[in-house]
């Protein structure tokens, strides 16, 4: 049994369960835990938690397994609330279903009309649709179809005019495709940042709503911790609030926006730690996605000769607001999926960053790297922070993308894992499904939610057992500065635990697809199951 060398007697609560996974440095098992003032302070065998220590409460989970509470390091909270009471695409057969969905969702009194999740790689007809369809939907309102990645928009004639897009030919980062010479409805990347910037912002009612309809549904997937991938000032000011009134349940890493309010009343100040809320890095998009050919690659898409991508960030911008990162005590994590950005960020990063450092910049997603970039991601100490679940989302039409030349580079997380030693792995939501455990099988399996393809796909790149569970709980603590606190079962640390009714490290595989959460406990507070 391991103890804090001044632990009373007296606890708060007792758990026990038929198996307690520690992911501790000796990845050890359990069967009982203590907590006080919420936090761990024994672990060990039922017999002698039981003759050391006494409290008021016990859980007992029966056959269940505990693990440390799951973290998701690069998701987008926010937009997951807000989605979750918007018209949800993603389902969708086609271009015309998707907007009969929108129609059949929209609010009699609403202003702008929006909707999100449409992927064209899912139709039969693959093409990027246009407005023309919203356009006669919704004749006297502004209204815009997000694509799944948030990297491609479909807005009506009045979305564009309230943009200002309306007989835009250019967008510096971004694209508002022409037909005739006048624009379509289809956006790319940072045309679709107009848009959104058209669009009133929520009222801090409605962010308070957003961020509680997250909290709910996270937590009820085992979330204990989420890291919200680009913040502005408002939304930062709406989670202090929830902090402060005590309704923030869930633990947040806020990556905040390099805005110039965001670095003048906030960055500057330093890293600020709270007990659920985090503020310390920043986060910038290089490039677009790969699903919508926004991802900036070294030579051309296979399937779009000519088209290489978009770069969405300048050079010289991004090695400014590293040097204030660095400056302020700050983490840069920055979003680069092709082969050219991740090239680019390097590059910039290489020219803050020592051999040996212990800052912890990350590259966000890293979906298509060099060998050469492999090596210097690890010679610079930097985080791969990747998405597993986007392997098994993309892999339908990865290689009409890239051609079976350049399959090597995607999706490589076995050869980040094996050069840097670790890795952190997030979800991405809403663009993937928040559920960590999808994202655990993607890791191990290389299966999508229909465990195919049989034998998974570039299975040479899955990683095992034990190094998916440390990659949503102690090497994403280590991601975010956490893991003094959180990311694994350890004396002095907060009792952030998961409970499932199988084993991850031994069930069969087959059983792993309807994997159910028993309880999610944060600070010893029981807020989901049990």
């Amino acid at each position: 049994m391991t103890m804090s060398p001044s632990s009373s007697r007296e606890a708060d609560l007792i758990i026990t369960a038929r198996g307690i996974y520690t992911v501790d440095q000796a990845f050890g098992r359990a069967e009982a835990l203590v907590v006080k003032d919420g936090r761990i302070i024994a672990v060990g065998s039922r017999r002698d938690i039981d003759q050391y220590f006494s409290a008021p409460r016990r859980l007992d989970l029966g056959d269940a397994y505990a693990y440390p509470g799951f973290m998701d390091p690069h998701c987008h909270f926010l937009s997951y609330g807000f989605a979750l009471q918007r018209p949800w695409l993603a389902e969708t057969a086609s271009w015309d279903e998707a907007v009969s969905v929108m129609v059949a969702a929209a609010p009699p009194a609403s202003d702008w009309i929006q909707g999100r999740g449409w992927d064209q790689n899912r139709w039969k007809d693959k093409d990027f649709p246009d407005g023309s369809l919203l356009d006669k939907a919704f004749p006297n309102n502004p209204a815009i179809a997000i694509r799944i990645d948030g990297h491609a928009a479909v807005a009506n004639a009045r979305a564009l005019e309230a943009a200002g897009l309306e007989n835009a030919r250019n967008v510096e980062g971004g694209k508002v495709m022409l037909r005739d010479g006048r624009p379509t409805g289809l956006l790319l990347d940072n045309a679709v940042d107009l848009v959104r910037a058209a669009v009133p912002a929520p009222s801090e009612a409605e962010m308070r709503q957003a961020l509680l309809t997250a909290q709910a549904s996270c937590l009820s997937l085992g979330l204990s911790s989420i890291s919200n991938a680009g913040t502005e000032l408002r939304e930062v000011l709406a989670m202090e609030r929830a902090h402060e009134e005590g309704v923030l349940d869930i633990r947040i890493y806020a990556m905040l926006a390099p805005t110039a309010e965001n670095i003048r009343i906030l960055a500057r100040q330093g890293p600020l730690v709270k007990d659920r809320l985090t503020l310390r890095s920043f986060k910038m998009y290089a490039d677009g996605a790969l699903g919508s050919r926004g991802a900036l690659l070294l030579e051309d898409y296979a399937d779009e000769p000519g088209n290489r991508g978009l770069l969405t960030l300048e050079e010289g911008e991004l090695d400014r607001v590293c040097g204030i990162a660095r400056a302020c005590g700050f983490q840069m994590n920055v979003h680069a999926i092709g082969d050219r950005a991740v090239k680019l960020v390097l590059d910039v990063y290489q020219r803050h960053l020592e051999p040996g450092n212990n800052l912890r910049w990350r590259i966000e997603h890293a979906q298509l790297v060099t060998d050469e970039d492999v090596d210097r991601i690890a010679r610079l100490g930097i985080v791969p922070s990747v998405q597993t679940s986007h392997a098994v989302s993309d892999m339908a039409w990865t290689e009409d993308r890239l051609g079976p030349g350049r399959m090597q580079r995607s999706h490589r997380y076995r050869d980040l894992l094996e050069r840097c030693g670790w890795l952190a792995n997030g979800s991405d939501f809403p663009i993937e499904k928040a559920d960590p455990l999808r994202g655990f099988r993607a890791a191990v399996f290389r299966k999508d939610d229909k465990q195919l393809p049989e034998g998974g796909w570039r299975p040479d790149q899955a990683i095992d057992r034990v190094a998916a569970l440390k990659a949503m709980t102690i090497w994403a603590a280590r991601a975010n500065f956490e893991d003094d606190s959180r990311g694994s079962l350890e004396v002095g640390k907060w009792a952030d635990i998961v409970a499932l009714d199988k084993d991850l490290m031994e069930t069969d595989e087959n059983s792993l697809w309807d994997v159910k959460v028993i309880a999610t406990i944060v600070g010893g507070k029981i807020l989901y199951g049990s």
